[in-house]
């Protein structure tokens, strides 16, 4: 029977029920970096409940769950980890969703649809931005992108690939879009991907724990923060 608890064996889909255990990831501090995906102002706005009813209070109340994970989980781990990135040296890059133009003209098509992506969030906004306590400091690489994948829209490939990057380490929201995508889109590019995924969201739990079974081995290895500090010896 698998042991539930180790990273080896969890959130394992039909296609590797009969796999092998991973073998760790390569995570040489040299040769790693931090991608933190998304954890905008933006998303993390909430309209002030008492002028809400009906079916505006009931979606509010639905979405409450991501936001306590937000506050409670995801950001402090974040944080926690880029304190441990930066004090060791190791490479912190940042992707959000900002387009060039104040109207919008350059998104995407998946950001012009109307409902829940169609997002206007011209690049020098507040709203666009990093919430203050994951915001870069210093040189720390900042890419802005108007699709899903930081790397579609982006150079990022490329300057990863300059530094020397091999095994990228993904974090941020949403678990079953802009991280999916991104994580897609490296392990495409032939990067070794790992994903926290105590440093991630989606907007329910179902739809994180489903994405996280779904890119399992195939696209990264998906692990806790407490499994990376584990592997890399990196102490608070």
């Amino acid at each position: 029977m698998s042991d539930k608890t180790s990273w080896k064996t969890r959130h394992r889909s039909f296609y590797y029920e009969l796999a092998e255990e991973p073998a760790d990831p390569d995570l040489d501090p040299a040769t790693t970096a931090l991608l933190v995906i998304d954890v905008q102002n933006y998303n993390m706005q909430r309209p002030a409940p008492e002028t809400l009813s009906g079916r505006d209070k009931a979606h509010y109340d639905a979405w409450t769950p991501f936001f306590d994970r937000m506050h409670g989980t995801v950001i402090p781990n974040i944080a926690e980890l880029l304190k441990l990135f930066r004090a060791k040296g190791i490479e912190c890059l940042f992707a959000r969703i900002a387009c060039q133009t104040e109207d919008g003209r350059d998104r995407s098509l998946s950001q012009k649809k109307p409902g829940f992506n169609n997002l206007l969030l011209p690049k020098t906004t507040w709203i666009s931005q990093f919430v203050d306590e994951l915001a870069p400091e210093g040189d720390e690489i900042v890419v802005v992108k108007t699709t899903d994948s930081a790397l579609t829209g982006t150079n990022l490939r490329l300057m990863l690939h300059n530094i020397g990057i091999k095994t990228v380490i993904c974090a941020g929201i949403y678990t079953d879009q802009c991280v999916s995508s991104t994580v897609r889109s490296l392990a495409d590019e032939s990067f070794d991907v790992v994903v926290l995924e105590d440093c991630c969201a989606a907007a329910t739990d179902a739809l994180h724990e489903h994405e996280l079974e779904v890119i399992n081995m195939i696209y990264c290895n998906v692990m806790t923060l407490a499994d990376l500090k584990a592997l890399m010896n990196l102490q608070g």
